[in-house]
């Protein structure tokens, strides 16, 4: 159960191809560089690029050849609490975490979401999968402290 309030939410569509993951890394960027502080927004930001850019190599296109991207924002009395969800036209294996080895060209993106995020899991429905990342405040947080 939610206890705050959603205050901000967006969604946009970004072509299925890589140019999306940039559209969606500099919109996410533009409009949360003043609301989220600032040491999480690189962490926001890298997430996202993980999830759209997976779901352009891994996954089917929604129809209109296209990824939907949103993210939402909750004050809570901690702090912000963010998720990003990406949505696809789902793939085969879906979404999960590989082991690759040290020589390995890919296969880190999801721990990479997993190892920014305070979860992450993957959504499916009859159109397709989301796959969305949590960032509650105490992961926030830890951008707020200064190293003495």
């Amino acid at each position: 159960m939610e206890t705050g309030r959603t205050e901000r939410s967006w969604c946009v569509v970004v072509p299925h191809h890589a140019v999306g993951a940039r559209l969606a890394r500099r919109r996410l960027a533009d409009e949360l560089v003043d609301v989220v502080p600032p040491l999480l927004l690189p962490d926001l930001v890298a997430v996202l690029a993980e999830l759209v850019g997976n779901a352009v190599r891994h996954a089917d296109a929604l129809p209109g050849g296209v990824v939907r991207v949103a993210w939402r924002l909750w004050s809570t009395p901690h702090g912000v609490r963010v998720q990003l969800r990406v949505t696809d036209g789902g793939s085969a294996d879906g979404p999960r975490l590989r082991v690759a080895g040290p020589d390995a060209v890919g296969g880190r993106g999801l721990h990479i979401v997993a190892g920014l995020s305070t979860r992450w899991g993957v959504d499916r429905d009859g159109l397709g999968q989301s796959v969305w990342a949590d960032f509650e405040p105490a992961t926030a947080a830890r951008g707020d402290l200064v190293p003495t």
